[in-house]
């Protein structure tokens, strides 16, 4: 669902809960399953972030960042649906889609 909606990998920094955006007006939200939503600028397009709905946690490309040099590319979600054609040259901490929904995922009703 990622790559479809960004056209490869979605690389993205963990922001938490505490997330505000000026231009408020411009933000548009499409929930994107039961528990996340995808935000994006409703005049050009541009990916804003991923929300998951239960934690307010949001995720927010790294291309959004003017000054990416602090930032650590330490993990890699749903890694056993990672298609063939790119792979990273780091390592990091890889975890499969089912470990991934176990951690965040909302409890079934």
């Amino acid at each position: 669902m990622c790559r479809k909606w960004t056209g490869g990998p979605l690389l993205t920094v963990d922001c938490g809960s505490e997330v505000s955006f000026e231009g408020k007006e411009n933000i548009s939200s499409f929930d994107s399953s039961d528990w996340a939503e995808r935000g994006f600028c409703n005049k050009c397009g541009s990916h804003l972030y991923y929300r998951l709905k239960q934690k307010n946690q949001y995720a927010v490309p790294v291309g959004l960042f003017d000054d990416g040099k602090e930032l650590v590319f330490d993990h890699q979600i749903f890694i056993d649906e990672k298609p063939s054609f790119y792979c990273f040259s780091n390592p990091t901490k890889n975890m499969t889609g089912a470990e991934v929904f176990a951690l965040y995922a909302p409890p079934s009703e």
